[in-house]
């Protein structure tokens, strides 16, 4: 018999704006306002922002639980929407769109005051869904408080400009001067800087560390996981973060698409729960299709944070040795100073390797990296194999695609980096077994958050001795590891 009475709700349906702004479902948002403690949603002094409004859906479903839980201290059904709306709630629109679309979900009217509105507490249209649109703080073409380029960000009349409010100094009077028990949203991920290579900034950041200085009893935020290891301009962050041990739970989906389905964002995407007034160890959960791994242990262990439990014993093995690091003698970008864009010449004393071709290329054109043009080297691709820098539909990853041995007189453009170079063949082999094993592109892959390949992926792989060869099952034995890391390893890592 057909279904004729399915009505959907709106904010499952809705289309994201872009990989930037992404909306939330309510599935997701009640998944994420399940880690608050269950007795505020019977706390009618309770406050709550929502700093990053798009579609309104996180103060929506706020209001139903606080609707549940209210109900016998305050029995009247209108009294208690009113309360609850006028008393409780606050938000700020990432745009002027978002804050229509956010009181139409939480009043069900674009305007706070008008005839449809559900609560008659307000006597004009924002509510207490704020919106007003500001401009950048240019100095040296760049935003002082979010660092937007001005070339790309200053707009005419009309054009959304992403001066986010709540990070601009912008606040409305109403939330500077308000203490919130709960702030939570899905803030904006990223800015393009604009200019050579157009890379993207991540801005996501800065609405945490606006929100902690606001300093609620509850934060929770779903970002990109990149801060756990990677991402530019991060490193600040993520030191704040591991070293605050108020962060008390992190629920990280490996695979950004179990969340936002049809949206791609390098590394996964997690929530968290930081809790002002109760200090400890975090509680983790990460997510990947049908696995979940469990584990409570402090996030600082290590300068960066390693997402899944098993891989923490495996690294602590790694370092018992107090060996050197991989990174001593991988180069830098571009190891003989050519552009990827480079090509071949006519002719040349030299052979170059490039993503643009193959061919003679004279020595005139090296400008780095002469130290190694007469040695053997051992060469990778700057990008990995795999997309995203995500598993594979099986949960498990290559890490690295191309890697390949340059004779003497061989050398390659910015495409590749050069993990080695030696005076003997031998040696050049020994290190293209070394990389290849799944013990080392394990642990790559602890660094890796997208699909570039750097020298600073290689920050926990041993420096090794490549007078010989190795195999996984003689650095198995080398670092002592247990048949049950062995079947982690090999349950996360493939064949290359």
């Amino acid at each position: 018999m057909k279904q004729t009475n399915y009505n959907p709700d709106v904010l499952s349906c809705l289309a994201n704006l872009s990989s930037d702004e992404v909306f939330t479902s309510p599935k997701l948002a009640n998944e994420i306002l399940d880690l608050l403690p269950r007795e505020i949603w019977k706390d009618k002094n309770a406050t709550f922002l929502d700093p990053v409004c798009k579609s309104g859906v996180f103060l929506r479903e706020i209001a139903k639980r606080l609707l549940e839980g209210l109900k016998d201290e305050i029995p009247d059904i209108q009294k208690r929407i009113d309360h609850i709306y006028k008393n409780q709630l606050f938000g700020i629109g990432i745009t002027e769109l978002t804050s229509l679309l956010s009181r139409r979900s939480l009043y069900c009217s674009k305007t706070a005051n008008g005839k449809y509105s559900t609560s008659s507490s307000f006597e004009n249209e924002q509510g207490n869904i704020f919106f007003e649109k500001i401009e950048h703080d240019w100095k040296n073409g760049r935003c002082s408080f979010c660092g937007a380029s001005q070339s790309e960000y200053q707009r005419g009349e009309g054009l959304e400009t992403h001066a986010y409010q709540f990070i601009h100094n912008k606040k409305p009077n109403i939330i500077n001067n308000m203490k919130f028990d709960v702030i939570i949203g899905n803030p904006p991920y990223q800015l393009d800087t604009g200019g050579s290579g157009r890379q993207a900034k991540p801005i996501y950041q800065l609405f945490v560390t606006q929100a902690k200085k606001l300093n609620p009893r509850y934060l929770t935020m779903i970002i990109p996981s990149r801060w756990f290891a990677g991402g530019m301009g991060l490193n600040d962050f993520r030191d704040r973060m591991l070293n605050d041990n108020r962060t008390r739970n992190i629920v990280d989906y490996i695979d950004a698409r179990e969340c936002f389905p049809g949206v791609d964002i390098a590394g996964g995407v997690c929530y968290f729960l930081w809790e002002r007034d109760n200090p400890g160890d975090c509680h983790i959960t990460n997510k990947f299709k049908d696995k979940t791994y469990l584990s409570t242990r402090p996030l600082n262990e290590f300068d960066v944070f390693i997402r899944l439990d098993p891989a923490v014993s495996i690294l602590k093995k790694t370092k018992l040795l107090k060996e050197e690091i991989m990174t001593d003698i991988i180069s830098a970008v571009r190891p003989f100073g050519l552009k990827t864009n480079d090509r071949p010449s006519k002719k040349g004393d030299l052979y170059l390797i490039s993503s643009k071709g193959e061919g003679p290329v004279e020595s005139s054109r090296v400008t780095a990296g002469q130290n190694m043009v007469k040695k053997w080297k051992v060469m990778t691709s700057k990008t990995s194999h795999d997309h995203a820098g995500q598993p594979d539909k099986d949960g498990t990853r290559r890490v690295l695609s191309r890697v390949e041995i340059l004779k003497p007189n061989q050398i390659c453009t910015e495409s590749y980096i050069i993990l080695g170079s030696f005076d003997k063949k031998e040696q050049a082999e020994n290190c293209r077994m070394y990389v290849k094993t799944r013990f080392v592109r394990f642990l790559i892959s602890l660094l890796s958050f997208s699909q570039d390949i750097t020298r600073e992926r290689f920050n926990f792989v041993p420096l090794v001795d490549y007078d010989q060869e190795w195999t996984d099952e003689k650095l198995y034995k080398k670092y002592k590891l247990t048949k049950e890391e062995i079947e982690f390893i090999e349950s996360m890592i493939r064949p290359m």
